[in-house]
């Protein structure tokens, strides 16, 4: 046989154009690979920030503000909301299908939901009750012990055992808010104590929904919980707010809030769970850690931004302990460390691509941190200063009237 015989038979000769061509392309698989709506982890965490902050502040200008002195009847609210919102959706759309693989029964609902579901409740009487007494910027401080109280609460239900680096590492946070606590200026020890036992209300419902979802039959996503938990916390609040709060309630207070006010309350709850959702979805929980303390430091600035709220040298020191301990609890040295270069590769990428830019971020930043820490330091150093009357002065000595505010 020839080279050139060989050569054909081998296959190096031109296929027909009328054979059969097998698909280079698994058809199905190109089908599910075909990318679905979806936006940038970014969009999530700037919308769960959003709706958090929106919820803590939208409280507090309600029950401060707008003199609407019921936190009881306003809690009962946003959870008989969040009640209808989950049935609506359980029934008319997909995103509630995740109950489907729960294994709720009515032994489990009585002795695991309903006892979280009291601590659920339990926490957001107390965390809006001090609304009443405490600013946004200090009962922020005080939730940084929150990891402190979930620690304490798995070793007495005995999720875990006790572990002397944990309790070191919580230590740090106490000092911190401590400091924080020592600086305040306006310190009402009620809503300190109100804000406390939120906080352990808090960490017991946590530490026992973790003992829950232990087992692979109630791993659930924070909206079917939302289902669970949400009926048991309306009725727990309504019947409280019914002996508490109702008979001292008029409609008059109603109409001064506003019903369409209330209804944007509600949804800006509700939003927050939903938000929680897809978050956690799209992301991962050492994002939501990150984005929490993100979110507390914002609130600061946004409780001083908006009420006048004084914060003191001392307290943004001890905060910054009790923020960084939090972090170094949550995420670990080594998972930190980690963190921490990979951010300054991409700085030192982003200086490399744009360096004018990179230069005019520091200096925007750094002339904010001097004006927010000259602006808490300000009332210690000169707790006498009023600019309003600095002002009415300055106007009765070029003979101007001043505007009264």
């Amino acid at each position: 046989m020839s080279g050139e015989e060989k050569s054909r038979i081998s296959g190096d000769a031109p296929r027909q154009s009328n054979g059969p061509v097998l698909p280079t392309v698994n058809p199905s698989a190109e089908k599910t690979q075909q990318p679905g709506f979806s936006l940038h982890p970014t969009i999530y965490v700037i919308i769960w920030i959003s709706c958090s902050s929106s919820v803590i502040l939208f409280n507090k200008w309600l029950l401060d503000t707008l003199n609407f002195r019921y936190p009881v009847i306003l809690t009962t609210y946003h959870l008989s909301f969040a009640t209808l919102m989950t049935q609506l959706m359980a029934r008319f759309t997909t995103l509630l299908d995740g109950r489907k693989s729960v294994k709720m029964t009515g032994r489990v609902y009585m002795r695991a939901v309903v006892p979280i579901g009291i601590c659920f409740s339990l926490s957001l009487i107390c965390g809006n009750l001090t609304y009443l007494y405490l600013s946004v910027a200090f009962i922020q401080m005080l939730k940084a012990t929150t990891p402190v109280a979930v620690l304490m609460s798995s070793w007495i239900l005995g999720v875990s055992k006790p572990n002397l680096r944990q309790f070191l590492n919580v230590s740090t946070i106490v000092v911190g808010v401590i400091i924080a606590s020592i600086g305040e200026i306006h310190f009402v020890l009620i809503g300190v104590l109100y804000q406390i036992a939120g906080v352990v209300f808090e960490a017991l419902r946590l530490t026992m929904v973790q003992r829950l979802l232990s087992s692979a039959d109630y791993k659930m996503d924070p909206l079917v919980s939302v289902y669970y938990f949400a009926p048991i916390c309306a009725l727990m609040n309504g019947v409280v707010a019914l002996i508490w709060e109702v008979p001292h309630c008029t409609m008059q207070d109603v109409y001064n809030v506003g019903f369409f006010t209330f209804f944007l309350n509600g949804m800006c709850a509700f939003m927050l769970n939903v938000s929680v959702v897809l978050l956690i979805g799209k992301t991962s929980a050492v994002v939501l850690t990150l984005c929490g303390v993100l979110k507390d430091i914002l609130l600061v600035l946004a409780s001083m931004a908006i009420w006048g709220t004084q914060v003191t040298g001392l307290q943004f020191f001890g905060y910054s302990i009790a923020l960084g301990g939090m972090v170094y609890y949550k995420l670990g040295f080594e998972q930190l460390k980690g963190h921490i270069g990979e951010m300054n590769r991409q700085w030192a990428d982003f200086g490399n691509r744009k360096p004018v830019l990179r230069k005019l971020t520091i200096i925007i930043a750094s002339a904010f941190l001097i004006f927010t820490l000259f602006g808490g330091l300000a009332p210690t150093y000169a707790p006498e200063y009023d600019p309003r009357k600095l002002a009415n002065e300055a106007s009765n000595r070029f003979g101007m009237h001043a505007h009264k505010y």
